[in-house]
């Protein structure tokens, strides 16, 4: 059963779940990050924060479920690591990215002792905190990277991490931090993860093609999935050659997927509604089943004008016999 929350009539650009999902982060297409917390019952939500230090607008928010800290990124090309002191008050540091382009998207590693920042600037920050120093070091990952890196995820090794581009492209890397972790064990992906390491790239570009919206491994790591502007969905397997399936459908465009089990993942898009895509056995990908249903039905069999013409218009579709 979906449950909607209102936050208000301003757009939400970028937003994070607590662990418990009883607290939201939220950029209301700001510079400024609100934090919300449930009251008892579902009984609605209160302003309890707001995080304030970005310049331009925030481009990313996520939350550590287990260390409890906040990372945004933001168009003024930084980072701020958030802390909540036992006083309930948020702490911040600031992270230097070293990068000229715009921050587009942030994730924490798994083991949340590292984070990876996307950007314009065709690099990828992956930041870690020095101890001795006490601060945040960014490493770089910059080849083969052709364009803008719109969105990220880690594999569970919390070693790889995956990026897709505005080049059609969705590459593999190792973000191994050999200051903060041991050697890794090879996987299925690759053995050698030297830091920043191209491991394997996939393309999106094949009958179309489009920009790559999102990307997530699978829970055992075993397989990529990543959705693309041309309303395709794709599933890279690394258990059998880097095989990659791929299905276009009559959709339009995806944004965001996560896998709800090995077979089975969920995206949403511009259609406004969450849709499951089942994985068999054989490999093959196939349309699922909408999680939402249209609140409003037509009362009688045939279609108003306005239905007709909104459906020719959201396909694109000029003839009108």
């Amino acid at each position: 059963m979906a449950t909607v929350h209102s936050f208000g009539a301003s757009p939400i650009s970028c937003h994070a779940w607590s662990s418990s999902r009883s607290e939201l982060a939220l950029s209301h297409n700001t510079k400024d990050v609100t934090l919300y917390s449930a009251g008892r019952g579902g009984g609605g939500w209160t302003k309890t924060a707001v995080l304030d230090q970005h310049d331009l607008r925030v481009t990313g928010i996520d939350w550590a479920p287990k260390t409890n800290r906040i990372v945004t990124c933001s168009s003024d090309r930084n980072a701020y690591v958030w802390v909540q002191g036992p006083d309930g008050q948020w702490k911040y540091t600031l992270v230097l990215l070293r990068i000229n382009r715009a921050a587009t998207c942030v994730s924490w590693s798994p083991d949340e002792n590292k984070f990876a920042v996307g950007s314009g600037a065709k690099i990828i920050s992956v930041c870690y905190y020095e101890k001795d120093n006490d601060w945040w070091v960014a490493k770089h990952i910059k080849k083969p990277l052709k364009s803008t890196v719109t969105c990220l995820d880690w594999h569970p090794n919390n070693i790889l991490l995956a990026a897709g581009s505005t080049d059609f492209k969705v590459r593999v890397y190792s973000g191994f931090i050999k200051e903060i972790e041991p050697k890794p064990s090879s996987t299925p992906w690759g053995a050698r993860m030297p830091m920043g390491n191209l491991m394997t790239e996939f393309s999106n570009s094949p009958n179309g093609g489009g920009w790559v919206h999102a990307v997530s491994f699978s829970g055992d790591g075993s397989k990529l999935a990543w959705v693309g502007h041309d309303s395709s969905i794709s599933v890279a397997d690394a258990t059998k050659e880097m095989m990659v399936m791929k299905l276009r459908t009559d959709l339009l465009p995806l944004l965001t997927l996560t896998w709800l089990s090995d077979r089975t993942l969920v995206a949403a898009g511009h259609n406004c509604v969450p849709i499951t895509f089942n994985l068999d056995t054989a490999g093959s990908l196939t349309l699922g089943a909408r999680l939402e249903e249209d609140k409003k039905q037509e009362e009688s069999g045939t279609m108003s004008a306005r239905t007709i013409f909104g459906n020719r218009d959201k396909y694109g579709q000029s003839d009108l016999t």
